[in-house]
């Protein structure tokens, strides 16, 4: 299918030495989990500045990976560890901590259910009260399976996943795993700007009340606010 256009209606500053692994925007702030084993990090940052505005390092043998806001607490994945890190949303105290099973990479949630993505074709979704794992999706586009799921944001009834080392977000159905529709992000950020390999697209927040999107890079020294161009998108 056509990949859906965008057009940037804003232009953020970003810590170009923030590894971006998971981002979120609640009650006029930024959330972001860095990743890098002794550079990963959970921060609040002010949108418009990008500054740094409070933060908790994570130990050196974790890698930080994605990050969801539920009920108050922040939820942080690590890369490999299996453990995943509760915070207090307000101080960033460490409340607790969440098992699973594999790598983790994105974490978003629905309202419901936590999501989970672990660089692979598969959403799961997790009870976030018990951290079971209660189902999964396969995600597919057409017949193909779309594997290296990164960051997640729900946006509108769908999750946004990031496909790592492409410029492209999918636009995925809850319910079914089916792509609904492609973001194509080519020449959002340019290529002087990425200064190493890992440079990539990795980073979607959505404010639910303002109806904006927001999305940056790892290392990207820019964050933007983007509007999706309605196109069509795949039957549900």
């Amino acid at each position: 299918m056509a990949p859906t256009r965008t057009k940037v209606v804003n232009v953020y500053p970003h810590d170009a030495q923030g590894y971006t692994q998971g981002l979120i925007f609640h009650d006029g702030y930024l959330y972001e989990s860095t990743g890098l084993n002794g550079r990963s990090s959970v921060r609040k940052v002010e949108l418009t500045t990008g500054d740094v505005v409070q933060q908790r390092a994570l130990d050196a043998r974790y890698f930080g990976e994605g990050l969801a806001e539920w009920k108050g607490r922040l939820l942080q994945l690590t890369w490999r560890s299996e453990v995943g890190f509760i915070y207090d949303l307000a101080t960033f105290t460490p409340r607790g901590t969440f098992t699973y099973r594999g790598e983790g990479w994105g974490l978003t949630h629905d309202g419901k259910s936590l999501i989970l993505s672990d660089g692979t074709a598969t959403l799961r979704f997790i009870d976030p009260a018990t951290f079971r794992e209660m189902r999964r999706v396969i995600v597919m586009d057409g017949n193909t399976p779309v594997t290296e799921l990164n960051e997640l944001e729900y946006v509108a009834g769908e999750v946004y996943a990031n496909v790592w080392h492409t410029n492209r977000i999918a636009r995925i159905s809850t319910a079914t795993g089916r792509v609904n529709a492609w973001i194509d992000l080519t020449g959002l950020m340019s290529s002087p700007f990425r200064l190493e390999p890992e440079a990539v697209l990795n980073g979607i927040a959505y404010d639910a009340v303002g109806k904006r999107l927001f999305v940056t890079g790892k290392l990207w020294p820019k964050l933007f606010e983007v509007q999706v161009v309605p196109g069509r998108t795949a039957p549900k």
